[in-house]
């Protein structure tokens, strides 16, 4: 009887790296992981489906109590090696002086997760497979006039406008990055001058400069890539629908 042995692959994107700004090329691995994430409950179903006769209740608590005493152990300042990793503790940051103290500004516990000879050796078993640079998830959803409420397209000039999305806050080079409304044919690009409301990576509450009367392209440009990371180049982000000014920024829905 042939003896199969289990086959793993990871699956990795191709990205910008952010740290080698004078290389355009040079990119970084992101493993594509599954949709969920694996917690106590799931390990504990698990190891009742492989065949255990404790019951599933008993099974969590067991993992539960291992957890829970490897945290412990952690917070005393322990290091904990496991069958698949070492535990140690860590203080980051720069100390001024042979007699300072902790400072949360600067310092901060953390913990330093090294894989074991075990882990290591399980490793060198995985296949890779690259599918390509990853595909661009930045983008623009909806943009809601909050003077009306309305999402149709029709924005409202001197009032904010809420633009919801993914990847869109506005960050790096100031002089090249932020939100601009383009007329629709290219001929005039008008930025947002005022502070943006709000600039987080999904909404930004922007407030609609005094536009003339007409159509106009929202655009989006930003270095944002994710957490503190910045891309190397600005990209554009525009939305799909174009968006209208009517009747002026002094003839509101509801005002006389």
């Amino acid at each position: 009887m042939e003896n199969f042995e289990k086959e793993y692959y990871w699956e990795f994107y191709l990205r910008d790296n952010p740290l080698t700004k004078d290389d355009a090329n040079d990119c970084v691995a992101e493993v594509k992981t599954g949709p969920k994430t694996l917690r106590n409950e799931d390990i504990a179903k698990e190891i009742k489906r492989r065949g255990s006769e404790t019951e599933y209740e008993t099974i969590l608590s067991i993992v539960s109590q291992h957890n829970g005493i490897i945290e412990e152990n952690l917070l005393n300042g322990q290091s904990v090696m496991t069958d698949l990793c070492l535990f140690t503790p860590r203080i980051p940051g720069a100390f001024p002086s042979p007699v300072a103290q902790f400072n949360p500004a600067v310092n901060k516990l953390t913990l330093d997760i090294v894989p074991s000879k075990r882990m290591r050796e399980a490793l060198k078993k995985v296949k890779t497979i690259s599918l390509g640079r990853k595909p661009e998830v930045a983008g623009i959803d909806l943009v809601t006039d909050t003077a009306t409420g309305l999402t149709d397209g029709t924005i409202t000039t001197n009032d904010d406008i809420r633009i919801d999305g993914s990847r869109i806050k506005i960050a790096g080079d100031e002089a090249v990055v932020g939100v601009f409304f383009v007329t629709e044919d290219g001929s005039k690009t008008v930025k947002v001058s005022r502070r943006l409301t709000q600039n987080d990576p999904s909404r930004i509450l922007a407030r609609v400069p005094a536009l003339d009367n007409g159509n106009y392209i929202l655009r989006i440009v930003t270095q944002y890539l994710q957490g503190s990371q910045l891309l190397k180049e600005a990209r554009i982000i525009e939305y799909k629908k174009v968006l209208t000014v009517e009747g002026g920024e002094d003839e509101r829905p509801g005002e006389l």
